[in-house]
């Protein structure tokens, strides 16, 4: 099956280029592009660096994840679409384990492994290996066939946070999901302003808003951006 990589951005130059990098040196042919999906609200020279990177840079008229990301799986061209953070980086073998993992299940994640030596988040790291929602996350990137992504209804554009929770819980009720062994290493650019604590205090806020049903996404970010010193 041929793949597309979809990356949604919003002013990540400084971070995007470990995750290129990452996605270049294992790169198949099974690889027929990478769409970087930008913000129309981002200011950085983000353009400059894909020109010179085998990546399609798209100026997007679209200013949350949700919209860009579901942009994008319009108008890519693989029969899979793997949706990745900027500051995600990809393991060597990412293109044969999407192929092994979507030859039994309909759609899959990676595990992750947060980008720090301390002892807390190699616990929230490990997590990661079971299928729970709670332990998922958008930067342990979706793979999935095209034509399931249609069938399950895309992204909620209504879901200015959240987003890859949402559909999780919709596609889990009908498909098949599987976790790959293999690790993507995540940013832990998060934690340098925010203490682990108060981070893990702001997802459960948020989670128990979101499977609450009674507050909408724009409550959800509202509150967690409250809580947490964000740089972007």
């Amino acid at each position: 099956m041929t793949i597309s990589i979809i990356i949604p951005t919003y002013n990540e130059s400084k971070y995007i280029h470990r995750c290129m990098s990452s996605i270049l040196k294992s790169k198949t042919a099974d690889i027929v592009e990478v769409l970087v999906i930008d913000s129309l609200n981002s200011t950085d020279n983000l353009n400059d660096f894909l020109s010179e990177n085998d990546a399609k840079y798209i100026k997007s008229i679209f200013c949350t994840r949700a919209s860009q990301m579901n942009f994008g799986a319009s108008i890519a061209q693989g029969e899979v679409l793997f949706f990745v953070h900027a500051d995600t980086i990809l393991p060597q073998s990412y293109a044969r384990d999407i192929q092994n993992l979507l030859s039994t299940s309909d759609l899959g994640c990676f595990r992750a492994k947060i980008d720090s030596p301390k002892f807390l988040l190699k616990i929230n790291s490990f997590f990661t290996r079971f299928p729970f929602l709670w332990c998922r996350g958008g930067d342990q990137t979706l793979f999935i066939t095209k034509k399931v992504f249609q069938e399950i209804g895309t992204y909620d554009e209504s879901f200015v946070i959240m987003e890859e929770y949402d559909f999780l819980r919709r596609a889990l009720r009908n498909y098949k999901f599987g976790i790959a062994k293999n690790s993507v290493i995540v940013s832990a650019r998060k934690y340098k302003n925010n203490k682990f604590w108060k981070i893990q205090l702001a997802n459960l806020m948020a989670m128990r808003m979101f499977f609450k049903g009674s507050c909408s996404p724009k409550e959800i970010k509202a509150k967690y951006t409250q809580i947490l010193d964000l740089e972007y």
